[in-house]
Order: C-alpha cells, then structure tokens, then sequence
C-alpha cells in the first residue's frame, strides 16, 4: 500500500478552504490530545465496538477524510484503543485504509448513510485488508445511537451545535 506522502499529490488538490484553514488554525500536534480523550470516552462508552473487532483488534485501519489537511490512523485494540492524527505527509503502512470526503465519513459515524451503499456508489475506497473496515463498520452500525452525536455532547453546547451544522451542510451536499 502506499504511504499517505505518495497520495499528497493526487489528493492534496482536492483540499477545500475551510481544510487549509483548520490546517493552519488546529496543528496535528494540537489536535493530538482532542482526539485522544474521544478515543478514550467512547472505548468506554461503546468498548463493542472495539470488542467486535475479533482478530482484526490489532490492525492498523487509515481513516483518510480527503478534503482535510490530515488523516487518522486507528488501532482499535480493546484493551489499548488508539488514534493517532497525521499529517498527510506523513508515511505509515496500514493494514487498511478507508477515504471519502469528511462529511461523508461523518454520515457514516453518525448512523445516517449505509456503508454499503457509499461504497458501491464510490463515494468511499477502501484498500488493504478490507475485512478489517468491515468489522469496523459493522461494529459502528451496531451501537444505539450516534457515534458523532455521543463525541458532539462530550463537547458541551459548542459540540452539539458543530455537528448540527455539519448534519445541515451534509444534508445540503
């Protein structure tokens, strides 16, 4: 597979304002512990969805939203879950990968698009190991509830708001 440095440039152009915006208000080393303290409210909270990962539980899974100036790169290990935001140029070499634009890959967490249907429609890729993005997908689609929304309200009013606009916008897109 090859390293987010070599797809910079097919993807890179593709950036919107709003992404090289967030790149230069919200460093990946500021970002860092955000997305660390989601990742330890919702193992606690939803810790099936990492449970269900079976054997696949130590895979590394890239979440690449292609229109932002970043990627994730998730282990959903249960007994020590972990993400890590990195810069796109960044190399690694996971044992999977998912990308489709940041709204889209919201929906997806936020139980209001079939993963299913995003990927036979292309609006999502997915490489390497591709059972392991399935066990992560099937396990988000089984949590009551919104993954997005439980992460919204960790952050207070300003949390909920954000994802409401961001619903609205996904819904306008």
């Amino acid at each position: 597979m090859r390293g987010i440095g070599e797809r910079t440039a097919r993807v890179g152009a593709r950036r919107s304002r709003p992404a090289d915006v967030l790149a230069l208000v919200a460093p990946v080393f500021l970002l860092q512990p955000l997305i660390d303290r989601i990742v330890t409210r919702m193992s606690a909270k939803h810790p099936e969805v990492f449970d269900r990962m079976g054997d696949k539980a130590r895979s590394a899974i890239l979440i690449d939203p292609l229109d932002m100036p970043f990627v994730l790169l998730l282990r959903p290990n249960p007994e020590a879950p972990e993400a890590r935001i990195l810069k796109r140029s960044a190399t690694v070499s996971p044992d999977a990968s998912v990308a489709g634009s940041f709204l889209t890959l919201l929906r997806t967490i936020d139980s209001r698009a079939d993963g299913d249907a995003l990927f036979f429609s292309r609006d999502i890729r997915v490489g390497g190991d591709v059972e392991a993005v399935v066990r992560l997908r099937n396990a988000i689609d089984d949590v009551e509830g919104s993954i997005a929304g439980d992460i919204a309200a960790m952050h207070g009013r300003f949390g909920v708001l954000a994802l409401d606009y961001l619903r609205r916008k996904s819904e306008a897109a």
